[in-house]
């Protein structure tokens, strides 16, 4: 897999294969370490029975079925990509419908709660989209985000100052909001909510083929150097530096995703 092309998830339908980013998510949830948190949002939202919930960026469906599946509750979802909408409805969510995450097309106080997971990170102003997750969520539900934050990139290569600038790239560059994760409390507390709880789940990859060497990992400094961030040459030295880190059994990406909770007053 090959560095996703700079707001892939914001604009799926335009690129040349949508479906290549279907498959994308689903070798995800394969991933042990995303499964934990996604069941973790699922507690955070502390669902009952026969109540309705509504995911923002649904994907092809699968986490809001899985959490429909094990809550006994009623799920709809959004998507900005008409792709992943129809996706989802194959799948079985036929509650699900083309929308952007700052214009739900709900009534107020529509749903017992709302989630978004690794939405925020693609969001230019995520402050509109959390406002909407909060107007269509009911007094007393509770509203949650998971995303990763790029700020705690680690990876054990020999040259870590080439490793900062590679990695630094990734966060500054090749997403719209990357390291907005550890912020998000503070932006759930500015729209309102209360009962605000931040968690921590670390994502450590040792497998330099996981989740497709991390979403492209290998070819970061060539993007950089293609964008005149890092200087010629930067590219060959961290193929080299991850292949020797492979070879020497030390290979390890990691990063942090911080989900965050909060109830609406």
């Amino acid at each position: 897999m090959s560095d996703p092309p700079e707001h892939a998830f914001t604009a799926v339908d335009d690129q040349a294969d949508p479906s290549a980013w279907i498959e994308v998510l689903d070798r995800v949830r394969q991933e042990p370490a995303y499964a934990a948190y996604k069941e973790r949002i699922g507690e955070l939202l502390e669902p009952s029975s026969g109540t309705t919930y509504l995911e923002v960026g649904c994907g092809t469906g699968e986490d809001a079925l899985a959490l429909a599946g094990r809550f006994g509750i009623s799920v709809a979802g959004v998507d900005l990509s008409s792709a992943m909408v129809d996706e989802a409805r194959r799948r079985g969510l036929s509650e699900a419908q083309v929308a952007s995450a700052d214009a739900l097309p709900f009534q107020a106080a529509s749903f017992d709660g709302c989630w978004a997971d690794r939405v925020l990170q693609h969001l230019e102003r995520p402050q509109p989209a959390l406002a909407e997750m909060v107007r269509v969520t009911r007094s007393g539900g509770r509203v949650v985000v998971a995303d990763p934050d790029y700020d705690t990139q680690v990876v054990d290569v020999e040259d870590q100052d080439l490793a900062r600038r590679v990695l630094r790239f990734r966060a500054d560059h090749l997403l719209r909001n990357g390291t907005i994760a550890h912020r998000t409390g503070g932006l759930f507390a500015e729209a309102g909510l209360r009962d605000i709880v931040v968690e921590a789940a670390p994502v450590v990859l040792r497998d330099p083929t996981a989740l497709d060497n991390a979403m492209g990992l290998r070819t970061w400094a060539a993007t950089a150097e293609e964008r005149g961030v890092l200087a010629a040459g930067h590219a060959e030295a961290w193929e080299r530096a991850l292949d020797a880190a492979v070879e020497a059994n030390r290979f390890l990406y990691a990063f942090t995703i911080f989900l965050t909770a909060g109830t609406v007053p």
